[in-house]
Order: C-alpha cells, then structure tokens, then sequence
C-alpha cells in the first residue's frame, strides 16, 4: 500500500511539474488530449532514468550526485519530449527553465510524499 501511494505522489508531482513549466514557459506546450500519455512517459522514463544516472554519477564521480536530479529530469524531459505529441520544449532557455522548474516541483513532492504517505496510511477512529 505504501509503495501505491509513493508511485501515486510521484505521478501527481510529475503531473504538476509539467503543467507548470507550460504554464510558466512559453516554450513548452502541453496538448490536454495528449497531457496523460506525457505525464506516463514521463513517470516510466524517471523511475528507469533517474536510478541508472544516479548508480552512474555515484559509481564515477561522487563529487557531482548534486547534479544527478537535474541531469536525470533533462534526460527524462528529453525522452517525453521525443515520445510524446503532446508534450513539447522549444528553445534552449526554456529547456534549462523547465529542468530546473519539474526538478523543484519533484523534490518538493518527494520531500512531502514521506509525511503524506505516513497520514494517509494512519489508522483512522473507528
């Protein structure tokens, strides 16, 4: 159950990072019909991309694990973006922007999903 509710944060704050980059960016676009299919591609590219960039920098380089999370949002932005019609980024500026924009809003939900996933699973009164 917990596992359940940890993939479900993720997918929301997924969900959340790339609307806010669209909103927020006039490079991105989210198209409504194909925002689903992204907000998949997008959470399957990071449960695979972001563990193997992770094992990678800390195996070579341990100097750099700051930089995994934005590296690994980049490489699963880039994937969504290639995968995905309904999901676009356009111009280099709002590449950096929309990195650093779904790998904030990521940690943000990784950093509550912790206390969430502990209420939501608390016994409730009977």
């Amino acid at each position: 159950m917990r596992l359940l509710i940890r993939v479900g944060l993720a997918v929301v704050g997924n969900a959340v990072g790339l609307l806010i980059a669209a909103q927020v960016l006039d490079g991105v676009s989210v198209d409504a019909s194909g925002f689903i299919v992204a907000v998949i591609i997008f959470s399957i590219a990071s449960a695979v991309v972001t563990p193997l960039v992770t094992w990678l920098v800390v195996r070579r380089v341990r100097s750099l694990i700051g930089v995994v999370g934005l590296v690994a949002t980049f490489v699963v932005l880039l994937i969504t973006d290639l995968l995905s019609d309904g999901f676009s980024i356009e111009g280099a500026l709002d590449w950096v922007l929309a990195v650093v924009i779904v790998w904030i809003t990521n940690l943000v939900f990784t950093l509550a999903s912790g206390p969430l996933t502990r209420r939501l699973l608390r016994p409730g009164p009977a």
